[in-house]
């Protein structure tokens, strides 16, 4: 491929999606056209012990879905992804982040973290996940149409024994709750009384980002002290405070509690324009979450997702790269 480059004049940042964008045949178009996706789908496999290429391949969607499979799995598509850009001449961004899980993946992207350490750290993170509370016991659930400060007192009200948290403020009038499912349940039950215009369980057995996954997180903590961080290339906004940290102390130091703190999701895209001055935003990862979510907080930001070829040169246009 030759690439043709003009004065890049626009600021972007790059993001990278979390669980739930996973589907069966997921990135088979990229791959039949650029060998760096399953190149670092192989990479995966070995440092896994599992074929994660055939998995996204073939499925079936049950297996796609459970967490252990879910994390490493969209972990890796989005670094496959963003060396795709990268090959094809995407020029560094100003700023990175990443929804939940793939605020692992931006780490890497940014230069944080040998994607062999991240997808370690992924690995051991979906594991005590999976095993923090009872099977059957823990879950999310989704409410559209309410202030998020009525989310938040809405859960409140519920919690005690049995924890409703909100934890993933994806936009406005968008967040996502966790916890028990008997204090979900209570808590979808009231916001329908309340009129919430969309109030559902979702399809979860994990809660994430909620004080249950406390101890996991302090788990986890213990394998990130065994690797090696580095400085980023530029700056991360991280979920936990929705600004990017002032030294990579403080950067690990909020990923230790990452698993078990909110994710702003709203305040992140609004700091990445505001602070950062990005007008254009690329999303690394399949599927196209947070394009939809990008367009819910602020519609004046260009969003743009790299999930095909389309994508990919759409992209590289907006920031002054063009392919022939």
């Amino acid at each position: 491929m030759d690439i043709y480059f003009k004065e890049c004049v626009v600021t972007f940042a790059v993001v990278f999606p979390g669980q739930g964008a996973q589907s069966v045949g997921m990135l088979a178009e990229l791959a039949a056209e650029y060998s760096s996706i399953q190149a670092t789908f192989a990479e995966a496999s070995e440092v896994l012990g599992q074929d994660l290429w055939q998995l996204a391949q073939n499925g079936p969607a049950e297996t796609l879905s459970d967490t252990r499979i879910t994390q490493p799995l969209m972990f890796t598509s989005g670094v496959a992804i963003w060396r795709v850009m990268r090959e094809s001449g995407l020029p560094t961004p100003s700023v990175f982040a990443g929804h939940s899980l793939g605020e692992f993946s931006a780490m890497v992207a940014a230069d944080i973290l040998s994607f062999a350490d991240g997808l370690t750290l992924v690995k051991r993170r979906a594991e005590l996940m999976a095993s923090a509370v009872p099977e059957g016991q823990g879950g999310m659930a989704a409410l559209i149409g309410m202030d998020d400060q009525a989310v938040i007192d809405l859960c409140a009200s519920v919690s005690g024994e049995r924890i409703s948290e909100a934890v993933n403020f994806n936009a406005p009038g968008q967040v996502a709750i966790s916890g028990h499912l008997d204090a979900l349940e209570k808590t979808v039950a009231l916001a329908r009384e309340q009129g919430c215009r969309k109030a559902l369980m979702l399809a979860v057995s994990v809660p994430n980002h909620s004080s249950l996954m406390r101890d996991a997180g302090e788990e986890l903590a213990k394998t990130m002290d065994t690797l090696t961080f580095s400085e980023p290339s530029a700056p991360l906004v991280q979920n936990a405070t929705a600004r990017a940290a002032d030294d990579l102390d403080s950067l690990i130091g909020h990923l230790k509690a990452h698993v078990y703190n909110p994710v702003y999701w709203t305040r992140t895209v609004e700091a990445l324009r505001d602070v950062h001055g990005v007008t254009t935003v690329i999303e690394a990862g399949p599927g196209k979450v947070l394009t939809g979510l990008g367009k819910r907080i602020d519609r004046s930001l260009t969003t743009l997702p790299v999930d095909s070829t389309a994508g990919l040169v759409a992209a590289l246009a907006a920031v002054g790269v063009t392919a022939a």
